[in-house]
C-alpha cells in the first residue's frame, strides 16, 4: 500500500472523528490504533499501555498544571485593574494613547499568564468598558486587545510551548527564554502600527487626558511592582539556572497567592475556583497529549514519517519554499482546532520533516507558536475571537476584521525571525 495512500486513509478518519464530535483526545488514540492495527504486526495494547505511561510519567509535564493554576489565580486577582492604573499614565503622550495600554498589558499578563484566551478575558474586560466610555474606536480597542492577546502563547512561561517541548522531547527552559525576544518584538510591531494608525487617523481618538505629574505617575506605577516580581521570580529564576521550569512554576504559585491575599482577593470561592479550573483545563491538556503520544508511537511503527520527510526531500524545496508551506498548513489547520491540539496532531510527521531540512527544533518550536497565535485570530475557530465576541457582542466577522491588521503583523514576526534566527536562539545561547 503506497505512502500516498495510507496517509490520507489516516488523514481522512481523524476528520471524520473530529467532524463527529469525538474528543480530540480519543480521536487521535483511534487513529492511532488503527494504524497499528491495520499497517503493524506490534502488540497494540502493550504498546499502548507502556506509551501512554511513560508519556504521562513525565516530571517536565508537572510544570503544565501549576503555570495554569497560576494564572488562574491572577485571573480572579485585582491585577487587571492594578495594570491598567499604573500602565495609563504613561502611554498618555505616546501617539494612540491608552490605546498602548492593550499592547502593554497584555505583554505583562501573557508573562504571568501562559494563556492567550485568559489574557483576552481579563485585560478585555476592563479595558473595552474603560476605553469605550473615553471614545477610543472600538475597532483599534478589539484590534489591538484580539492582537495583544495571542501574546499569551509566546512570552513564557507559556502553556503551549510545554506541550511542543514535552511532545519532541525539547528543552523547556530553552524554549522559553527563546520565547522572550520574539515577544518583546512583536509588542513593539504591534505598539508601532497603532503609532502610524494614531498619527494618519488624529481626529478618531479622543482628546488627551489631563496630563499629571511625574510624582503621581511614579506612585500609580507602584501597582506594577509585585506583578513585575513575580515575573521576575518565575523567568529569572529560569533564566539565570536557579530552578527547573517545574521548580518555578511551584514558585510562581506561591508568589500568585501571596500577591492575591496581599491585594484581598483570595477569599475560599476564589482558591476552590482557580484549583478547579487549573484541573480541568489540565486535565484535558494532559489527555490530548497522551492521545498524540501514542499516535506518534503507531506513526513510527507505519513508517509515515520517515517517507514522508523522504519524499519532502526529493521534492529539492529551500527552506523558505518548506517554512512558507508549512505556514498555509498551519493556519489552515488553526481555522479548526485549537492551538495545542494542532501542535500534537502535527509534531509526530512535522518534526522528521524539519529536522530532515536541517531547520533547528528550538527555533521551529517559537515559529510553529506564532504561526499558532496566527490561527488564534482567524475565524471560524480562532478563541480570541470568541472571547472578544462574549466581551462586546460584536459578530465574530467584525471582531475578525478588527483583528486583521494584526494577523498581518504577525506574518512580519515570522519573516523577521527567519531572516534574523539570532532573534530566537541568542538567549538560549547565551544559558
Amino acid at each position: 500500500m503506497s505512502m500516498a495512500f495510507l496517509s490520507v486513509l489516516l488523514l481522512v478518519l481523524l476528520f471524520v472523528l473530529l467532524g463527529a464530535g469525538l474528543w480530540v483526545a480519543f480521536a487521535l488514540l483511534g487513529v492511532g490504533l488503527a494504524a497499528m492495527a491495520l499497517f503493524s504486526n506490534a502488540p497494540l495494547g502493550l504498546v499502548l499501555a507502556t506509551t501512554l505511561w511513560g508519556h504521562s510519567n513525565s516530571w517536565a509535564l508537572a510544570a503544565l498544571p501549576l503555570f495554569i493554576w497560576m494564572g488562574e489565580i491572577l485571573f480572579r486577582s485585582r491585577l487587571s485593574e492594578d495594570m491598567f492604573e499604573g500602565l495609563a499614565p504613561w502611554m498618555n503622550r505616546l501617539p494612540g494613547r491608552l490605546l498602548h495600554v492593550n499592547i502593554f498589558a497584555c505583554g505583562i499578563f501573557a508573562a504571568v499568564s501562559g494563556s492567550s484566551a485568559a489574557t483576552a478575558a481579563t485585560i478585555g474586560k476592563l479595558s473595552i468598558p474603560e476605553l469605550a466610555r473615553r471614545g477610543y474606536p472600538e475597532r483599534m480597542v478589539i484590534g489591538t486587545l484580539a492582537g495583544s492577546a495571542t501574546l499569551g502563547l509566546l512570552i513564557p512561561p507559556s502553556i503551549i510551548l510545554i506541550v511542543y517541548g514535552v511532545a519532541t522531547e525539547q528543552s523547556i527552559a530553552r524554549l522559553f527564554v527563546a520565547g522572550i525576544l520574539p515577544g518583546l518584538m512583536l509588542m513593539a510591531l504591534f505598539a508601532g502600527y497603532v503609532v502610524i494608525w494614531a498619527l494618519l487617523n488624529r481626529a478618531s481618538l479622543p482628546l488627551a487626558d489631563p496630563g499629571i505629574g511625574l510624582r503621581e505617575r511614579l506612585r500609580r506605577a507602584r501597582r506594577l511592582l509585585p506583578v513585575l516580581a513575580l515575573i521576575a521570580g518565575v523567568i529569572g529564576s529560569i533564566y539565570a539556572g536557579i530552578a527547573s521550569p517545574t521548580d518555578a512554576a511551584a514558585v510562581g504559585v506561591v508568589l500568585a497567592l501571596l500577591l492575591s491575599w496581599a491585594s484581598g482577593t483570595l477569599t475560599r470561592q476564589s482558591f476552590v475556583g482557580g484549583l478547579m479550573g487549573a484541573t480541568v483545563t489540565s486535565c484535558m491538556i494532559a489527555f490530548i497529549l497522551a492521545g498524540a503520544s501514542f499516535l506518534t508511537v503507531a506513526m513510527g511503527f507505519t513508517g509515515i514519517p520517515r517517507l514522508l520527510a523522504e519524499w519532502i526531500g526529493s521534492l529539492g524545496l529551500s527552506t523558505f519554499t518548506l517554512l512558507a508551506a508549512l505556514t498555509a498548513f498551519f493556519v489552515v489547520m488553526g481555522c479548526f482546532l485549537d492551538g495545542i491540539s494542532v501542535v500534537v496532531l502535527t509534531a509526530s510527521v512535522i518534526m522528521p520533516m524539519v529536522l530532515h531540512a536541517g531547520i533547528d527544533p528550538l527555533w521551529f518550536g517559537i515559529f510553529l507558536v506564532i504561526v499558532v497565535e496566527m490561527s488564534q485570530i482567524t475565524p471560524p475557530v480562532g478563541f480570541n475571537l470568541f472571547v472578544l465576541q462574549s466581551l462586546t457582542g460584536r459578530d465574530i466577522l467584525t471582531v475578525a476584521r478588527a483583528a486583521l491588521p494584526f494577523f498581518f503583523l504577525m506574518i512580519a514576526a515570522i519573516v523577521l525571525i527567519t531572516l534574523f534566527p539570532a532573534i530566537v536562539t541568542y538567549l538560549p545561547d547565551q544559558m
